[in-house]
């Protein structure tokens, strides 16, 4: 069996080797699968008010032309921190939506090629930086908490500093 096959069947051994697991503790499986999911459609009753504003505020921004107006605006600061102007709408997007983000980021790497600097500091940035207001929404709504005090504000500085050192990480590995 080739690496490929053996691959295909991690996620089949692993959901069987819980199953065996569970009837070896005499639990009664089907039961608490049930009962999980029941409790994750109660998560997404709680959840979902809030993601229906943020993706509905993030739609906006983009169709009124505010977010690329504000990348716009930012793009010098961008380009004395070492960050490529090009990204600047990439970093503007990425705190709001993940698949904004994804977009921005196949429209960047196809404009400029994978293998360019702008491509790779896309790349990075991707992998470095966190959907802040998606994931507060999902996480705080989901326990109930309304005021998120100082979370957005650190996780904004984490996303900055994730943005600056892709780029700089880029710039040293590959320039």
């Amino acid at each position: 069996m080739t690496s490929a096959g053996l691959f295909d069947l991690i996620i089949p051994v692993i959901l069987l080797g819980a199953a065996a697991w569970g009837l070896y503790r005499r639990v009664h499986v089907f039961e608490a699968i049930t009962v999980g999911a029941a409790e994750g459609l109660g998560t997404v009753v709680k959840v979902f008010p809030n993601l229906v504003c943020l993706l509905t505020a993030v739609y906006m921004l983009r169709a009124s032309g505010a977010m690329e107006a504000f990348a716009h605006m930012l793009a010098p600061v961008f380009d004395r921190l070492g960050i490529p102007a090009e990204v600047a709408p990439l970093m503007v997007v990425r705190p709001i939506s993940g698949s904004g983000a994804l977009a921005v980021g196949a429209e960047l790497i196809e404009a400029h090629g994978p293998d360019s600097f702008i491509g790779r500091v896309t790349a990075v940035m991707l992998g470095s930086t966190e959907t802040t207001f998606y994931t507060v929404a999902v996480y705080f709504g989901a326990v109930g908490i309304g005021k998120t005090r100082y979370a957005i504000p650190a996780a904004l500085v984490a996303d900055v500093v994730g943005f600056v050192a892709a780029a700089l990480t880029v710039r040293w590995w590959f320039d």
